[in-house]
């Protein structure tokens, strides 16, 4: 049986940025896995101009249980004012799944 699991998708300016909030993510457990997707080119309309821009996009695997509270901390660790931050919800293997739900879980204190 599959397991539900959220993927969240998101642009960074450059490697450096897209590190550390990649590591920032893995570190407090709001994703078990960040896969860097490579660079894209972004063209855009902001503040009455178009823009072009050369990004680096990153994937976020997460369970359904820290979802939002992925999204609410890249919105809140991103460089850019407005990022781009679209999530939805995916069926993992079994496996995967439970990989992803374990990765994300928080040790408790004993």
């Amino acid at each position: 049986m599959n397991t539900p699991v959220v993927l969240v998708l998101t642009t960074l300016p450059d490697s450096e940025a897209a590190s550390t909030l990649a590591q920032q993510a893995i570190d407090a457990r709001l994703a078990a896995c960040v896969t860097e997707l490579g660079t894209v080119k972004s063209r855009y309309r902001w503040e009455g101009k178009v823009e072009v821009a050369e990004e680096l996009q990153l994937l976020f695997k997460t369970s359904l249980a820290r979802g939002d509270e992925l999204t609410r901390f890249i919105e809140a660790n991103h460089p850019y004012e407005t990022p781009e931050v679209v999530s939805w919800q995916a069926d993992a293997s079994a496996a995967y799944g439970q990989w992803i739900t374990a990765e994300t879980q928080r040790p408790l204190n004993v």
